[in-house]
């Protein structure tokens, strides 16, 4: 069986690609990371990339009229790697409908908030204001609705009386390290696939909110 090519497209520090190029070096993962694409050229990720021998892109947005232009040059250079899998790890982009159908069943993305709650930004905080129990973090194909594609995988973090978006943010990144490369793993072992709306695993469709971790 052919290792997984695997490009991650990333905004800034790349902790989630740091985890995943570990879980590749571990063999956790049966696959490699063939590329790393940043929009933005300051992007911590990308000396992660280099230090780990991977080849890295920046590819600004700045340079592009449209978001139409940056994604159709997007992802003509994702497709020059021979992706098996697109890792969106911090991608701070809405992407285009053309680019995600590319993609379609291809592409990842991690989103902290127990989905479909909380869609979009400042997750943490919102969790908080809403008075909630529990918090967490998805993993989900990527589809044309913003953080709302079909969840394979989530992991759900308690919320505490004292916490601040910054404590309970800490706690979330310590179960997406977690997840990202599990899920990663999984589509590597040819054990997940997407169906029109929902993830597949082991033969068996998930539910909405996917699989939980621990399974």
């Amino acid at each position: 069986m052919s290792n997984t090519r695997l490009v991650v497209l990333i905004s800034g520090s790349g902790s989630n690609l740091q985890a995943i190029i570990d879980a590749c070096q571990s063999n956790q993962i049966k696959g490699e990371v063939v590329a790393v694409i940043s929009n933005k050229e300051q992007a911590y990720g990308l000396t992660r990339a280099a230090n780990a021998g991977i080849e890295t892109k920046v590819l600004s947005h700045k340079a592009f009229a449209t978001r139409e232009d940056y994604d159709v040059e997007l992802a003509s250079l994702i497709d020059s790697f021979n992706p098996d899998l697109v890792v969106l790890a911090g991608f701070m982009r809405i992407l285009t409908p053309g680019l995600v159908q590319k993609f379609k069943g291809k592409m990842l993305n991690i989103h902290p908030s127990l989905l479909p709650k909380y869609q979009g930004l400042n997750t943490h905080q919102r969790a908080i204001d809403a008075k909630d129990d529990v918090h967490g973090v998805s993993v989900h194909f990527v589809t044309e609705e913003l953080d709302g594609g079909p969840v394979v995988l989530q992991a759900q973090v308690p919320i505490l009386a004292n916490d601040t978006a910054e404590t309970l943010a800490q706690r979330v990144h310590e179960q997406e390290h977690i997840i990202y490369p599990l899920v990663v793993q999984w589509f590597s072992e040819h054990r997940l696939t997407m169906e029109a709306d929902y993830a597949v695993f082991d033969n068996q469709p998930l539910p909405a909110q996917g699989a939980a971790y621990p399974k």
